[in-house]
């Protein structure tokens, strides 16, 4: 993926620092980033995203406030060694989850009818 595509926003999925936030969650929990990695400062990546460093110096504070990041003075912004890797996953994955129970519910899909289209799904990809 390229770093660009990495780091991608939705002109319609809410506020910037919040997806900037989402985008450094997902790819922790994908592997892409690993505790002890550096993010790029605020300013580099403000110019990659086209928005103003303020808000992604809010969303490192968010992320900072968090336990996931960490600045360290005159080296920059990094993920925690003991970021909540794992738990982060496992709240994705459960999101998911239930956002695809919801659609099937809604849908009125059988429990069984459900779980075959998820297996399906899964052999498929």
């Amino acid at each position: 993926m390229s770093r660009e595509g990495r780091w991608s926003l939705g002109a319609d999925a809410g506020p910037i620092y919040l997806q900037v936030g989402t985008r450094v969650r997902e790819q922790l929990a994908r592997g892409d980033l690993r505790p002890g990695d550096k993010l790029p400062s605020a300013r580099d990546l403000a110019g990659l995203l086209s928005i103003n460093p303020n808000t992604i110096v809010h969303a490192y504070a968010q992320l900072e406030s968090d336990g996931i990041l960490e600045k360290r003075r005159g080296l920059g912004t990094f993920i925690r060694e003991d970021a909540p890797v794992k738990t982060m996953r496992n709240e994705m994955l459960k999101a998911s989850a239930e956002a695809f129970v919801n659609d099937a519910a809604q849908l009125g899909v059988a429990r069984d009818a459900a779980m075959n289209a998820l297996k399906e799904a899964w052999d498929a990809r």
